[in-house]
């Protein structure tokens, strides 16, 4: 829920259940559709953001949230622009600098950015070993971006059950 005390299922806010494009959402939980829900309203709050994904401890693509609608177009190399890209991306910093965390003795990664000149990456842990991961435009606000992702991040946490992580994972594989 925002300030205002919308959501999903009430006046101003959300879907009211019909899920996203792509989303895997339709005909899904309370708690999926909240989720869902709450990945669109940082999607919306936010500028600057190009694409957004919650990624399983185990690296699979949960929820995703492509704002530019962008089309994925395909070379030798493989997909560019997809959500499964940023899952793989995230999945991959995350465990790097978990790995780099053990080494040097640091505690849990609690968040991880990467600048570089075209764009940014955010990675942020969430309470139950799933990541958020951000693809962001090269001139927006870091500091807003790691606000809004905190607030994704605190609101979610307590939400994503192993129950639902399963759902939004099955979910996420039928609509491939």
């Amino acid at each position: 829920m925002n300030a205002t005390g919308t959501g999903p299922g009430r006046a101003g806010g959300g879907t009211s259940g019909s899920g996203a494009p792509g989303t895997g959402t339709i005909g899904a939980s309370t708690e999926a559709r909240n989720l869902q829900w709450l990945l669109g309203n940082l999607v919306e709050e936010v500028p600057g953001l190009i694409s957004v994904a919650v990624v399983s401890s185990d690296g699979l693509l949960l929820l995703s949230s492509d704002p530019e609608q962008r089309q994925v177009t395909v070379d030798r190399q493989g997909p560019r622009g997809s959500s499964a890209d940023l899952a793989t991306i995230v999945s991959g910093i995350g465990s790097l600098t978990v790995g780099a965390a053990r080494l040097m003795d640091g505690g849990g990664v609690k968040q991880t950015m990467v600048a570089m000149e075209e764009g940014s990456v955010f990675v942020m842990a969430i309470s139950d070993g799933s990541l958020l991961g951000v693809h962001a435009t090269p001139d927006c606000d870091m500091s807003v971006v790691a606000y809004h992702m905190a607030l994704f991040v605190g609101r979610a946490g307590h939400v994503l059950t192993p129950e639902v992580r399963s759902e939004l994972r099955q979910s996420m594989e039928a609509a491939q």
